[in-house]
C-alpha cells in the first residue's frame, strides 16, 4: 500500500511530467481514495474500463489516455458526467500521463515498441519541442514491406495498414511514434530511414508517403499505445510492493 500523495509525486519525477507542454493534464486527473494497493491499467479511461476497474475493486486507475483534453468543452455532462460519477462514487483515484508516457526512455510506448519488435540502434528525438517522441532504430535483419507488415500483425495483434513508397524498398531502418503520430512523416523521412510506423493514417498519408519515398504502416492507435501503461504498471508494482491487472478493452482504431 502507497500513499496516493507519494504515488503521485512518484510518477511526476519519474515521468518527467514538467518537461512537457500537454493536450491534457498529466496526473491525478480524479481524486479517490488516499491510500493505493490495487491499479488497473488500460490504454483509455472509458466506461468499460471503469466499469470493471470497480468489479476488482481497484484504488486507482492507470491510463494513457485521459479527461480534460485542450478544446474539449468543460462543462461535465453527459459521458463525461456518467464517468466521472462512477469513479467519485466508487472513490477510484484517475492517474493519466499522455505525452510523458509515449516518450519515457524505460517504460514509454515508444520503447516498449522497440522491444516488442526487438529493434536494435534505438535512439530518439524531439520534435515540435516534444522530448524524445521520434524514434529510429533498425531491424536484425533487412524485411520485405509484406515481411514488415507481418511482423507488426504478429506482436501487436492487429493487421497494419500498409501504404507504399514508390520505389518499394526493402526495410532495414525505421522510424516510429505511437498513437495518431502520421503527420510526423516528413520527420521521419528526414532521418533517411525506409519505413515509419504510427498509429493511425490520414487521407495525405497515402501522397506523402509515395512523394517521400517512405514505407508508411499504420498499426493501431489502441495497439501501439497498450504496452507502455502496463510496462509503467509492472514498475509500480515492484517498487511499491502493490498489485496490479492491466484490462485491454479491444478497440480496431
Amino acid at each position: 500500500m502507497i500513499p496516493r500523495k507519494e504515488l503521485v509525486a512518484y510518477l511526476q519525477k519519474f515521468l518527467k511530467v514538467n518537461d512537457f507542454k500537454d493536450y491534457c493534464p498529466n496526473g491525478l486527473q480524479v481524486e479517490g481514495r488516499a491510500e493505493i494497493k490495487h491499479i488497473v491499467a488500460g490504454v483509455t479511461a472509458s466506461q468499460s474500463l471503469i466499469d470493471q476497474a470497480i468489479e476488482q475493486q481497484a484504488d486507482a486507475i492507470l491510463v494513457h489516455h485521459g479527461y480534460f483534453w485542450k478544446g474539449e468543452e468543460p462543462a461535465i455532462v453527459g459521458i463525461k458526467q456518467k464517468r466521472i460519477k462512477a469513479l467519485l462514487q466508487a472513490d477510484i483515484n484517475l492517474l493519466a500521463y499522455h505525452l510523458p508516457l509515449d516518450a519515457h526512455t524505460e517504460v514509454g510506448n515508444n520503447a516498449q515498441l522497440a522491444r516488442m519488435l526487438e529493434l536494435t540502434d534505438v535512439s530518439s528525438q524531439d520534435v515540435n519541442g516534444v522530448n524524445d517522441i521520434l524514434w529510429r532504430g533498425g531491424l536484425k535483419q533487412g524485411l520485405s514491406a509484406s515481411g514488415v507488415a507481418q511482423l507488426l500483425n504478429s506482436r501487436l495483434g492487429r493487421e497494419a495498414l500498409w501504404l507504399p513508397s514508390s520505389s518499394n524498398q526493402s526495410i532495414k531502418t525505421l522510424a516510429w511514434c505511437s498513437g495518431g503520430a502520421q503527420s510526423y512523416i516528413e520527420q521521419a523521412a528526414e532521418l533517411g530511414v525506409d519505413a515509419f510506423i504510427s498509429g493511425e493514417a490520414s487521407e495525405q498519408t497515402t501522397h506523402l508517403a509515395k512523394e517521400l519515398d517512405i514505407h508508411y504502416f499504420a498499426a493501431g492507435h489502441h495497439a501501439t499505445e497498450r504496452y507502455g501503461v502496463q510496462a509503467l504498471a509492472a514498475h509500480l508494482a515492484e517498487k511499491f510492493a502493490i498489485s496490479y491487472q492491466f484490462i485491454d478493452i479491444d478497440n480496431p482504431v
